[in-house]
This record gives structure tokens, C-alpha cells and sequence, in this order.
């Protein structure tokens, strides 16, 4: 398993000469937060916070600093604060190849590679795969290899109707999940690139016969929905988690996901531990 750059690229902020102010208040009202409660939060005033978002008053780097923490701006988004009001971006962008990202990326791969035989992989921002175990290598075997040419992206291997998207029984419900996810990280992120993919994938066509495989109930599994995969000639079944790192102070780091798949039922375990030995 070999880290892989994803060449995700900063998406560019508001211009300097109009200050911070647009962008805060976007990002105020996207989580519908208040002038008085935003000020409340981040020890200010209503009457100051009003005087920054229409550019009468520049605020401090401090300042835009607990503003942007209050209202979980993306780390990356919190440089582009900074920016616009004229302030050094605080949060480096270090790419994973770089000497000084050695611990994490053997951290990294420590750590999916210890969640063998289940699978698990490392995703940015928009869905890149940046690692992978070799669990999930066992599901993509068939792939096109257009597919899984890096850096691939986990939502086409999955919704490609050449990549999983056969495969998966329950696909009408994965898929709507999937997307479902997409919408939220869309409204948090306001990435354009993320955009652009969630339109691509939402476009696919199903592929023949999909009604007809989906069961109406998802057997043996109450409290989360389970991906159902065939895989030579039997079907397993998964539940997918997702973490991310506390509190990062890199844009790269803070847009790392591991993806981890947990078996879902008792074949599932058999089946993967009877392929470790």
C-alpha cells in the first residue's frame, strides 16, 4: 500500500481588496447564526461584528480566528479568512510526499493495514483515494483499470456503472446515501470541486436490473444502513465509519478522512478471516 498524492488544489478565497467581510458573513449566515449570538461566542460585540462583515471596521487575526472556530470554518477557508483581511495564512498545506508528513503517513498505513482483513482507506477533500488496504483492494478486483488509475476516487469506483455499482444489492440505498453525504460536505465545505464531482456522479445511470436486485428491507442489520457487495459469488455485507484527525493545524491533514468497513454479519467475518490465513 503506497500513500498517494491526491493534486488537490486551494480553492481561491474573496479578493484582498474587499476584505474580509463578504466571506465571514457568508459563512455567519450558512450556519444561521446570529450578529449578537456569533458575537457572544467569540467574546465581541454584535455592533463590531456588523462594522467587519460591511468593511467599517478590520478585525484582528485573533480575532477572525475565533469567529472563524465558532462558526467550524474548514481549515482551509479559515486561510482564506485571513487572506481577505489582509493577514499571512495561518494554516500550511503540506503535501503528503513531504519528509516532515513521514509519521503520519506510516501512522497511516499502520493503521489500515492493522484493520486487515476488513477494509479501509484514506480519502481528502474530494473523495481521492490516498491509501488503501489490502480489503478494499479483495472488493475492487474487476475494476476497470481507467478506474483505479491514480489518483482514483472512491464515489466513481463506487458509482461508476462500470466500477462497484453492479455489484452492490442494495445499490438504490447506497447510493442515496452516498450522495446524501456529498450534500452535507457541499454545505459545509462550499467547495466548488466537490460540486463538479457530486453533479458527475449523480449523473450516472443505474445499471440494468437495480430495482429488480434490491430487497425492500435490509436483513439482519437495524442500526445502520449496510453496504451489500457480491463478491466472488457470494454477497458480504458492511457498515462504513468514518474519522477524521482532532484538531488539525495542516489544510492537508485537516481534510484526511479514513474510511474504515466493519462486517456487518456473521458470514462476512468468516469469509474475510478465512482469507487471512
Amino acid at each position: 500500500m503506497t500513500i498517494v498524492p491526491s493534486g488537490t488544489t486551494s480553492r481561491p478565497g474573496a479578493p484582498p481588496h474587499r476584505g474580509a467581510g463578504p466571506l465571514l458573513r457568508a459563512w455567519r449566515e450558512q450556519r444561521r447564526v446570529s450578529q449578537l449570538e456569533l458575537a457572544l461566542r467569540a467574546g465581541s460585540s454584535a455592533r463590531h461584528i456588523s462594522f467587519v462583515e460591511t468593511g467599517r471596521s478590520r478585525p484582528s487575526e485573533e480575532l477572525l480566528l475565533r469567529l472563524a472556530e465558532h462558526l467550524d470554518v474548514p481549515v482551509r477557508d479559515r486561510n482564506a479568512l485571513l487572506l481577505a483581511a489582509g493577514y499571512a495564512p495561518r494554516f500550511p498545506q503540506t503535501p503528503l510526499d513531504d519528509p516532515s508528513m513521514a509519521a503520519l503517513r506510516e501512522g497511516v498505513e499502520r493503521l489500515i493495514q492493522g484493520y486487515e482483513p476488513y477494509p479501509a482507506l484514506v480519502l481528502d477533500a474530494t473523495y481521492h483515494v490516498v491509501a488503501a488496504n489490502r480489503g478494499i483492494a479483495m472488493l475492487l478486483d474487476g475494476v476497470p483499470e481507467s478506474l483505479l488509475v491514480p489518483p482514483s476516487n472512491a464515489m466513481r469506483l463506487v458509482l461508476h456503472p462500470e466500477g462497484l455499482a453492479p455489484r452492490i444489492r442494495n445499490l438504490r440505498a447506497w447510493r442515496g446515501h452516498l450522495l446524501e453525504q456529498m450534500e452535507r460536505q457541499i454545505a459545509l465545505r462550499r467547495s466548488e470541486p466537490l460540486r463538479a464531482l457530486y453533479e458527475e456522479v449523480a449523473a450516472y445511470p443505474l445499471p440494468p436490473g437495480t430495482a429488480d436486485e434490491e430487497p425492500e428491507e435490509e436483513p439482519g442489520v437495524s442500526f445502520a444502513l449496510p453496504m451489500r457487495i457480491e463478491h466472488a459469488g457470494r454477497v458480504l455485507s458492511f457498515i462504513s465509519s468514518i474519522s477524521t484527525f482532532n484538531t488539525p493545524m495542516d489544510v492537508t491533514v485537516a481534510e484526511l478522512a479514513i474510511e474504515t468497513f466493519l462486517p456487518a454479519d456473521p458470514a462476512t467475518v468468516e469469509y474475510l478471516q478465512s482469507l487471512a490465513v
